[in-house]
């Protein structure tokens, strides 16, 4: 129970990668909030929901402040919760663009401007931004979703040295997907699914739970001197 005694938050938590980490951090003893727009697709012991868009600023606030007086404080922060508007940049429209960027990126920030001084006052916490490898070397047809996943690349090394610089063991750091196998990608069709298993060294997708387990890593002890980075979690994509 390597997470016993911690109170873990986790936005997207209601299904595909973010039900996973809630699982494995729920197995390892903490206790955590699944915040999500949609219902929950599951039940498990030590998993709370709470119904929150991360893109309403004055939500998360009111989120915070009740999160903290019914659980007393916030261990472990995971912002998983994102969308697409995919478009190409000539034809993407404004609410196209702004909806992406109010989600992925503008979400982050609502809740690590609460919850990462709230982590300074207790003596340390867990950030884990999840971001992709779309952030990293880009994409067609995803101009939005590709400056907001290299923008929380951005926030994570900037919150790594914000929340620590007061000698606070405040860790911070982004975990990159490549190619995972949720709900979204259950419906391409086969084809597509062997030409992006085959762009990568392992010759195939990944699973929701293998994203989980790094999250799992990074959230616990085992990884205390650890901060400030990405990693890259794809199968060996573009080496």
């Amino acid at each position: 129970m390597k997470l016993d005694g911690k109170v873990a938050v986790v936005t997207g938590g209601a299904k595909g990668i973010g039900m996973e980490i809630c699982k494995q951090l729920a197995q390892e003893g903490a206790k955590v909030i699944a915040c999500d727009m949609g219902e929950m697709t599951y039940e498990m012991k030590n998993v709370d929901y709470y119904k929150l868009n991360v893109a309403d600023a004055e939500g998360c606030k009111t989120f915070y402040d009740e999160a903290v007086e019914k659980y007393g404080k916030i261990d472990i922060l995971v912002n998983n919760a994102g969308i697409t508007r995919d478009s190409m940049t000539r034809k993407m429209t404004d609410d196209q663009w702004n909806l992406v960027l109010d989600v992925n990126l503008k979400g982050v920030f609502n809740l690590v401007r609460y919850i990462g001084p709230q982590m300074e006052t207790i003596g340390g916490g867990s950030i884990i931004n999840i971001s992709s490898v779309v952030g990293i070397f880009g994409n067609i047809g995803q101009a939005n979703y590709s400056a907001t996943k290299a923008g929380m690349i951005g926030l994570t090394k900037t919150w790594a040295k914000e929340f620590a610089r007061k000698g606070v063991p405040v860790r911070v750091n982004a975990i990159a997907p490549g190619y995972t196998m949720t709900d979204i990608l259950k419906t391409v069709p086969q084809d597509l699914l062997d030409k992006f298993a085959s762009l990568t060294m392992l010759k195939r997708l990944g699973q929701p739970e293998e994203i989980a387990k790094v999250v799992l890593f990074l959230a616990g002890s085992d990884s205390s001197y650890i901060t400030g980075q990405t990693l890259q979690v794809d199968g060996g994509m573009r080496l």
